[in-house]
């Protein structure tokens, strides 16, 4: 791969970060997101805008409140303690919000910053009670299931019309008795983000398959494990060989380690597709259910949402994949594998979803954290 080429493609897929942002690091704390650039006088605003509704005013404030938010989310949840209930980004008041299924310890959440909210149930008791559903196969009409902390219980997505059906009744009396468990109807069930050959900036997988980078780690880069399983060789943007997958796990869980060489290099950059300017990855701190959150992908390129839940199970065709994070960014074929960021903060790497870009819909990704620590592998960082 000519160096030159990479350089004048502008982080494309070439380079590990491609159309993608590039993975945390894990064998270091992650920057204070607090202290990163909140961007707020470039394409990431107006991306934000555009998707999110807000006024130019309101998304700048947004970024740096998300900002505040995630530096102080672990230390509200050591604060919490054993009564921790999770926690989410209120955007009206912009601030974090932490449940307590007890008032012992507000005082100590509030000196962190964050507000409090009084909830009925652990979030470890309704991650067991979620942990009961992940034990057995769910129907194919179930399409997926999560811990709903400002509920205080769990949410099981169905496809519309199969709430009555025997087998779906059943699955859902797993959980009944200890939490509270509401179903909600979705227009279809989650499909994986792969696609067929076609141009753009992607990797190929086998000759067969596209997908797009997600984050550069040292060594390499991490992606979507229903890309390709270990052992299959990788081919960049430009058709020249690029690596092969290191490690790569579905389903159970979605993502993998392809290991490059062939004079490709990482750099901790995210491609905005000419929407936003490319992003430089700073760290990986999580952001809290409620902040704003973009994707790159090679095929829809840049588009930005919510995040709308965490630990959710998703059933695929091919097997459920778990502790996901639910978004309302759309996404389409190509996507997956490609990168989730928030602010200069990676989140993880896209997996699948339902609905278009044209018409909307939801996509999940798995967190990077999760992988850099299967993999044992460090974020590449600016």
């Amino acid at each position: 791969m000519r160096r030159g080429r990479l350089l004048v493609a502008a982080g494309a897929c070439a380079l590990v970060a491609l159309g993608v942002v590039t993975a945390p690091a894990v064998s270091a704390a992650p920057e204070d997101p607090a202290t990163a650039p909140a961007a707020a006088s470039d394409g990431m605003i107006a991306a934000m805008q555009r998707d999110l509704g807000l006024t130019e005013a309101q998304a700048v404030a947004r970024v740096r409140q998300e900002a505040s938010a995630m530096r102080i989310d672990p230390k509200a949840k050591a604060a919490a303690g054993a009564d921790y209930g999770g926690s989410w980004f209120d955007a009206e008041r912009g601030t974090l919000v932490v449940g307590l299924a007890g008032a012992d310890r507000a005082d100590e959440v509030r000196a962190t910053g964050a507000e409090v909210a009084v909830v009925e149930h652990t979030l470890a008791s309704l991650d067991a009670a979620k942990a009961r559903l992940d034990r057995g196969k769910a129907p194919a009409s179930v399409a997926s299931w999560r811990v709903d902390p400002r509920a205080g219980g769990l949410v099981v997505s169905v496809v519309q019309g199969s709430t009555d059906r025997a087998d779906v009744k059943a699955f859902v009396d797993r959980a009944s008795g200890t939490v509270p468990v509401t179903v909600e109807e979705v227009d279809a069930r989650p499909e994986t983000l792969a696609a067929g050959t076609v141009g753009g900036d992607p990797y190929y997988i086998n000759d067969r398959v596209r997908c797009s980078i997600g984050f550069s780690v040292h060594g390499g880069f991490v992606t979507a494990g229903h890309c390709g399983g270990t052992g299959a060789s990788v081919k960049g943007w430009d058709g020249s060989a690029m690596g092969s997958f290191a490690g790569s796990s579905f389903p159970g869980d979605d993502y993998a380690f392809v290991r490059i060489g062939h004079g490709w290099w990482t750099v901790p950059v995210v491609l905005g597709w000419g929407t936003v300017p490319d992003r430089l990855v700073r760290g990986s701190s999580e952001a809290p259910v409620g902040s704003s959150i973009c994707r790159s992908g090679s095929t829809t390129h840049w588009h930005c949402g919510r995040v709308l839940a965490k630990n959710e199970t998703v059933n695929y065709a091919e097997g459920a994949v778990h502790q996901m994070t639910k978004t309302s960014v759309c996404a389409e074929g190509g996507d997956s594998g490609g990168s989730f960021i928030t602010g200069e903060q990676a989140q993880g790497v896209t997996s699948g979803g339902w609905g278009n870009c044209s018409s909307g819909g939801e996509t999940w990704f798995q967190p990077v954290n999760e992988i850099l620590g299967r993999y044992g592998l460090s974020l590449v960082t600016a």
